[in-house]
């Protein structure tokens, strides 16, 4: 079967830690040319710059996923991926709506965050602070986010920053993760040995870039068993090698 080359936590410039130059359409000309095949956009709290990133990404023939980093109300990181696009969007609307902190974003502190459309133009801000808690628990958020089809990881769990077994000493049993995001492949092993929840779950590496050269290069894959120009069966084979574990 081919391989697949993938990055699938990244941050576009609506990310208000994030370069300036992290727009849609760059980032999906880097995962091109760092020989990526599938792709994730996964800015906090926030699937407003997906619309500018799905069309980028198919200009340049990379597969894009559908995604967002929740930021629980313990500030546990969990990535959030959808294999519909109308199901990420919702699944937005519904965080935006009922679940985020009414806290303004300080420009000058923590930087802008910026709505881009597919010519790479900036369409609007945001006010509303992306890079805060949201009042959601680590259970009620994976819950809400299956409900709208997505398949949830807790993010970077090698990191001390907003990482699940930094925050929380360990991951729980519930609410049953199948798949944990490593920084480093380095720290797969040690972390396999240390905890159980880690020892038999499917292991991804993504970069969490903010910047464009932290963008994966052409080192970690999976294989799916399909045509690697045809999204929609990459997309479906890509959910199902997911959920299969």
């Amino acid at each position: 079967m081919p391989k697949f080359y993938y990055d699938l936590h990244m941050h576009s410039c609506l990310s208000p830690c994030a370069d300036d130059d992290m727009t849609p359409v760059t980032m999906a000309g880097i995962a091109a040319l760092n020989g990526l095949n599938i792709a994730a956009l996964t800015d906090h709290n926030s699937c407003g710059n997906l619309p500018a990133f799905f069309a980028a990404c198919r200009a340049y023939g990379v597969t894009p996923i559908a995604g967002m980093e929740l930021e629980t109300a313990e500030s546990v990181h969990v990535v959030c991926l959808f294999e519909e696009y109308d199901n990420a969007m919702r699944f937005w609307q519904t965080v935006k709506d009922n679940y985020m902190m009414p806290f303004k974003n300080d420009v000058a502190m923590f930087g802008g965050q910026y709505y881009m459309n597919e010519d790479d133009e900036v369409t609007g801000t945001e006010e509303i602070l992306l890079i805060n808690s949201t009042t959601l628990s680590l259970d009620e958020g994976v819950a809400l986010a299956r409900e709208h089809g997505a398949f949830v990881f807790p993010a970077h769990i090698d990191r001390t920053s907003n990482g699940i077994i930094a925050v929380l000493g360990d991951i729980p049993p519930e609410p049953g993760f199948t798949a944990v995001e490593f920084n480093d492949s380095a720290n797969v092993d040690e972390y396999r040995e240390k905890y159980s929840e880690v020892k038999n779950a499917l292991v991804l590496v993504d970069s969490d870039a903010h910047r464009v050269t932290s963008i994966n290069e052409a080192v970690n894959f999976i294989e799916l068993d399909a045509d690697p120009t045809d999204e929609d069966a990459v997309r479906k084979a890509f959910f199902e090698y997911l959920r299969k574990g």
